[in-house]
C-alpha cells in the first residue's frame, strides 16, 4: 500500500489524544457535509424553478418555428407544403399570421398580438389545452380565444352580444391616419368563445383567431403568412430537419428551436444558475477554512511522529502528501455524505411536497445526475486545494 495513503487513512479514522483536535476535525467535517448538502439542494431547487418557468413558455412555443428573414411575411406554395409534409422528422405543422393590433371593448382598449392559426394549430401547440373557460375557436369563423389577462383588462366575458368586441388593424401603405381614421384601419367585430390561462405575461399577449380572418384584416393573400410552427417526431435530427425546411422555403426563413425562441429567458436563467452556484461555492470555500485549520492543528499534534518518520528517511514531500491525502479523503467522504443527505431531502420534497410556495404549489425540485457531478467535483477540487495549502506547512524548518 502507498505509505502516505496508509498514514493518511490512519489519521483520518482514528481519534487524537487531544479533545480540541477532535472537536476541530468534527467541525471541519460538518462544514464539508453541510456545505455539500446545501449546494446540491439549492441547485436542485433552482433546476426545478427553471423547468417550472420554461414549462409556461413551452405551452406556447412549438418545437421549431420558421420566421421570415426579411419583412413580416413570406409566401408559401402548394408544392412547398407538399415537400414540407414529406420531410422526415416533422409530425405536423401549422401556418400562422401574427401582428400587433388594437382591440376595443365597451370603451376600453388594449394593444396586443392577434395570432391567426389554421386547423392544424391544435396538433402543434398546447394552447388549446390550457383553456380556463369556454372552447377553442372553429375554423372559418369570427371566433377568437383570448388570454385571461386580456379578459380582465377589458372586462370582457364570453358570448357578450350586447357590447361588440372589435379589432382594429392599420391598413398597409403610407398615409395620414388623422385625416380619415375610419379608412386608416381594417375593422372587424369578433366573438370571444374561449379564455386561456397560463401565466401573467402570456395571458396578456395573444388573441387567437382563424388564419383567414387575420389574413383578411392584414390584407394578406391566401398563401401569405408570417410563420410556420412545427411539431417534430421523437429522436429527430434537428440539424437535418432545419436545413430541409430552410431549403424548401428557398432560404427566405430562419428556423429556430424552442431554446432559440426563448433565448433571453434561457440566458437569464443560466446567468442566475451560475450566480447561485458561485455564491454557494463561496460559502463552501469559507467552510473549508475550517479544514485548513484542522489539518494545520493535526500537523502540529503529530509533529513528534513526523520527526520520527523524517529521521527514518521519509522525504518531506511524502510527509506533505500524508496531510494532502487526509484532507482530500475527508472532502471525498464528507462530500459523499452531504450528497446522500441532499438526495434524501430532494426525494422527500418530490414525493411528499413538504415545502409549499402557495397552498396548491409545492417548491419544484429536480433530481439531476448533472448536479451530483457538479457538486461532487466542486467539493473535492476545493478540498484538494485547501489540503494543499495546509500540507505546505510541513517543512524541514518545522521538523528541525
Amino acid at each position: 500500500m502507498n505509505f502516505p495513503l496508509y498514514i493518511a487513512k490512519r489519521y483520518l479514522f482514528t481519534f487524537s489524544k487531544s479533545t480540541a483536535i477532535n472537536i476541530i476535525n468534527g467541525i471541519a467535517s460538518s462544514g464539508v457535509i453541510v456545505g455539500t448538502m446545501a449546494l446540491f439542494v439549492v441547485l436542485s431547487v433552482f433546476s426545478g424553478l427553471r423547468d417550472f418557468s420554461l414549462s409556461f413558455a413551452n405551452d406556447f412555443d412549438p418545437d421549431l418555428k420558421a420566421n421570415p428573414l426579411i419583412g413580416k411575411s413570406f409566401f408559401i406554395s402548394e408544392q412547398q407544403e407538399k415537400e414540407i409534409k414529406n420531410i422526415d422528422g416533422i409530425a405536423s405543422y401549422s401556418k400562422i399570421v401574427e401582428e400587433q393590433v388594437l382591440f376595443s371593448f365597451n370603451g376600453k382598449q388594449k394593444i396586443t398580438y392577434l395570432k391567426g392559426v389554421d386547423e392544424n394549430f391544435v396538433k402543434v401547440n398546447k394552447a388549446s389545452q390550457k383553456l380556463f373557460n369556454g372552447q377553442w375557436l372553429k375554423p372559418n369563423t369570427y371566433q377568437v380565444v383570448i388570454g385571461y389577462g386580456i379578459s380582465e383588462k377589458l372586462s370582457l366575458g364570453l358570448f357578450d352580444f350586447n357590447n361588440p368586441f372589435e379589432v382594429y388593424v392599420p391598413r398597409p401603405g403610407k398615409g395620414n391616419m388623422s385625416m380619415n381614421p375610419d379608412e386608416a384601419f381594417n375593422k372587424s367585430v369578433i366573438i370571444p368563445v374561449g379564455i386561456y390561462a397560463i401565466n401573467e405575461e402570456l395571458d396578456s399577449k395573444y388573441v387567437f383567431s382563424d388564419l383567414s380572418l387575420a389574413q383578411e384584416l392584414l390584407e394578406y393573400k391566401l398563401n401569405q403568412i408570417s410563420g410556420i410552427e412545427f411539431k417534430t417526431k421523437p429522436n429527430f435530427n434537428e440539424g437535418d430537419v432545419v436545413s430541409q425546411i430552410e431549403k424548401t422555403l428557398n432560404k427566405k426563413v430562419k428556423v429556430k428551436n424552442r431554446a432559440e425562441l426563448n433565448a433571453t429567458l434561457h440566458k437569464m436563467l443560466n446567468t442566475e444558475n451560475i450566480a447561485i452556484y458561485l455564491i454557494f461555492t463561496l460559502v463552501i470555500i469559507i467552510a473549508l477554512f475550517n479544514l485548513i485549520g484542522a489539518l494545520i492543528m493535526m500537523i502540529l499534534d503529530k509533529k513528534a511522529n513526523l520527526i520520527t518518520l523524517y529521521n527514518l528517511g521519509t522525504e518531506i514531500r511524502d510527509l506533505r502528501k500524508i496531510f494532502l491525502l487526509q484532507g482530500t479523503l475527508l472532502s471525498v467522504f464528507g462530500g459523499f455524505i452531504g450528497l446522500l443527505l441532499g438526495i434524501i431531502i430532494v426525494i422527500i420534497q418530490q414525493q411528499f411536497q413538504l415545502i409549499m410556495i402557495t397552498e396548491s404549489l409545492a417548491y419544484p425540485v429536480v433530481f439531476s445526475v448533472q448536479n451530483i457531478i457538479i457538486v461532487f467535483l466542486t467539493i473535492v477540487s476545493l478540498g484538494f486545494i485547501a489540503s494543499l495549502i495546509a500540507s505546505s506547512r510541513v517543512s524541514k524548518k518545522l521538523l528541525d
